[in-house]
């Protein structure tokens, strides 16, 4: 098979160099199987060794390559263009290729030596030399592709370029910091405080305004990124409300706390109609939001009666005040969509299941949302402080379902049914919100019966109607 031009190689390199990540990942692994002698196999070669490069790339900016995202404009964190990662590793191979080939050199005895349970040498000091370079040339350099990362940086918000710097001074501090991050956020003692402490007294040592870069170049290192509140516990050893407010670091609560307030109203807009992975979407942010406003009140020495403390009180109130609003609902159209009417004209008034129409396919998908949803938060609920709401929710749609379903069978036992494909249709679909209610095996069970009961070759007689 024919090769590709030289042109087009040229043109497939220059792609792949300006794809993202996950783009340049999703091509690798498809190419995996091309073998040597297709027309693909240049391609395949080309999308290796961008991606070798980039896995260095990545560790020599480890402390700053999670700020990469996007276009940089994002307001409410620190972030930079994705682009100036590329321009600026770009900038390093034509100004200091020597150093690039050591670090990357380094890189692959590292590799070898963890393969071979050899003791690993220390990439470090090669890594850190390149990011020093990087910030020098970002603040002086006329090589084009550091003026134009630096170009990116400005036009993505005022100072980008000498933020990005100022974060690269930090970098080597905030690289041995990664290490030791997974037991500062797993604990708190005595030894994982002073060494939280210690690596930002190093960072503040820098730049004495450090302290938020510090902690943001962290926040990208976790998932989710909020969990650094525990590291600046640590660091400000459990500070008050009032304390932690009035610093520099006020901004990682504040923005935490916006986020529940727009979770709160992405879970209170839920579209009902959007199917079951909408309904476990908002019960995800339930959990979610149970978990942050936990964070919160563990890592900060809050007042309940106003401030940070109130209004952290008011949110766990909307969250428990929007579930059991949503929890109603489920009810409601759980009632409706299995629906019942009265006949005769005795008192009490007795009801029966109402079989003369199919199943309404919006209402009972509207339910199964809402049930995707109940059934999501059933872990959480103790935390959240909705639990008891939610059990008694389930204990009467569970109910509801029992009755109908005992209605509807004694009405095909009794010949009152006259459609046994829609009382089929029925009794699936409360075999699904049994599922959701209870647990598998009770809808497996009903969908069992159902079938039993509504098979089309068992003759079913029919009542004859009065008069």
């Amino acid at each position: 098979m024919v090769a590709l031009s030289d042109r087009k190689i040229e043109i497939v390199r220059t792609l792949v160099e300006s794809a993202p990540d996950k783009i340049v990942g999703g091509l690798q692994r498809a190419l995996a199987e091309t073998s040597g002698d297709t027309v693909l196999a240049s391609v395949r070669q080309i999308v290796e060794i961008e991606t070798r490069d980039r896995l260095l790339r990545n560790a020599v900016f480890q402390p700053i390559a999670p700020l990469c995202v996007g276009d940089g404009s994002d307001k409410n964190s620190l972030v930079f263009p994705a682009r100036a990662l590329s321009y600026i590793w770009r900038g390093l191979k034509a100004q200091v290729p020597a150093q690039v080939a050591a670090a990357a050199k380094v890189s692959a005895d590292l590799a070898t030596a963890i393969a071979t349970d050899r003791r690993p040498p220390d990439p470090n000091p090669a890594f850190d030399s390149l990011v020093q370079v990087t910030a020098n040339a970002l603040r002086s350099s006329d090589q084009r592709d550091f003026r134009a990362a630096a170009e990116l940086c400005d036009r993505a918000g005022p100072g980008g370029a000498e933020a990005l710097a100022a974060c690269l001074d930090i970098a080597p501090v905030v690289r041995r910091a990664i290490v030791r991050l997974p037991e500062w956020v797993a604990q708190s003692n005595g030894e994982t405080n002073a060494g939280a402490r210690l690596a930002y007294k190093d960072s503040v040592a820098i730049a004495e305004d450090a302290g938020p870069r510090f902690f943001e170049m962290l926040a990208g290192q976790l998932t989710p990124p909020w969990m650094v509140l525990r590291v600046i516990s640590a660091v400000m050893d459990k500070p008050t409300e009032r304390y932690l407010a009035d610093s520099e670091l006020g901004g990682f609560p504040e923005r935490l706390m916006n986020a529940i307030d727009e979770e709160l109203k992405a879970i209170s807009g839920m579209d009902l109609d959007a199917g079951p992975e909408a309904g476990r979407a908002a019960g995800r942010l339930v959990d979610l939001i149970t978990q942050q406003v936990f964070e919160l009140e563990v890592c900060i020495e809050l007042t309940r009666e106003h401030g940070w403390g109130r209004r952290i009180v008011e949110q766990r109130q909307s969250l428990a005040s929007v579930v059991e609003a949503r929890l109603r609902d489920a009810d409601k159209l759980s009632t409706a969509a299995l629906p019942m009417q009265s006949s005769g004209f005795s008192r009490p008034r007795k009801t029966g299941p109402k079989l003369d129409a199919a199943p309404d396919a919006k209402i009972v998908g509207r339910a199964m949302t809402l049930l995707h949803f109940a059934h999501e938060i059933r872990r959480g609920a103790s935390h959240g402080g909705f639990s008891a709401a939610h059990a008694k929710a389930m204990e009467k749609i569970g109910g509801m379902i029992d009755h109908y379903v005992d209605e509807v069978f004694d009405h095909i036992r009794t010949g009152d049914v006259e459609d046994l494909k829609i009382a089929h249709g029925y009794l699936r679909a409360a075999a699904d919100f049994n599922g959701l209610v209870r647990d598998a095996k009770a809808a497996e069970l009903l969908r069992r019966r159902a079938a039993t009961a509504c098979e089309a070759d068992s003759p079913q007689p029919l009542k004859p109607k009065a008069g």
